[in-house]
């Protein structure tokens, strides 16, 4: 499925200050404009904001789908512990990804399938916040039928282990706890490391810079 290019990084900007986001990550509108002005060359780039700054219970409202906003689902209260693992996150509260791709053609994989595919092709898996941040500034990534997991982000539990539960980013059907008021609306959910989904591809990136 095609998905329609990013705006420029000075559109990008504008929009996460409508938004409210420079609040959220207690930096100043200036400071977007300036660091998307700084990186103007950067054709195709996603601004994004680092999780410490902008985490995914406070991004994930600004969702729009149908015109209904995003939500977390209800058994994933603890979504912002989900963090960067084995990735080269820039120490920075504002960086690009570059190369985005949703991983249509891993429909139907497993996390644990999926990730060794994505490293061998010298790739590295989206955050959980870097895909809402797609999502916020280019929607079409988000379609029925066609979504995607965020594997970089990982939860490990207090004996050493992984969460087995991994983030993705779909369009909820309006059933069980999600409530019929929220069909249609973007929805920050999980699904199991080893389980297939024909609906989910892995949303993966060139690099961070």
């Amino acid at each position: 499925m095609s998905i329609a290019a990013l705006p420029s990084l000075a559109d990008q900007a504008d929009h996460l200050i409508a938004l409210g986001v420079p609040e959220i990550a207690r930096l100043s509108a200036d400071d977007l404009r300036a660091f998307a002005a700084d990186h103007s060359d950067a054709d195709g780039a996603l601004l994004a904001i680092h999780p410490d700054r902008a985490p995914a219970s406070a991004l994930s409202p600004l969702l729009r789908c149908e015109g209904k906003p995003g939500f977390v689902v209800t058994d994933m209260p603890d979504v912002d512990q989900f963090a960067p693992h084995d990735i080269d996150l820039p120490d920075a509260p504002l960086y690009l990804v570059t190369g985005i791709d949703r991983g249509d053609e891993m429909a139907n994989w497993s996390p644990e399938e999926a990730l060794p595919a994505i490293a061998k092709a010298g790739r590295s898996p989206l955050l959980l916040t870097e895909g809402i941040h797609w999502v916020l500034h280019q929607p079409s990534a988000l379609e029925r039928n066609h979504c995607f997991m965020t594997i970089g982000s990982r939860l490990r539990k207090e004996n050493g282990k992984f969460d087995a539960r991994t983030p993705a980013l779909w369009i909820s059907n309006g059933t069980g706890r999600d409530g019929s008021e929220r069909r249609d609306a973007p929805k920050v959910g999980w699904c199991w490391w080893g389980n297939r989904h024909t609906w989910l591809g892995f949303g993966s990136a060139a690099g961070r810079l």
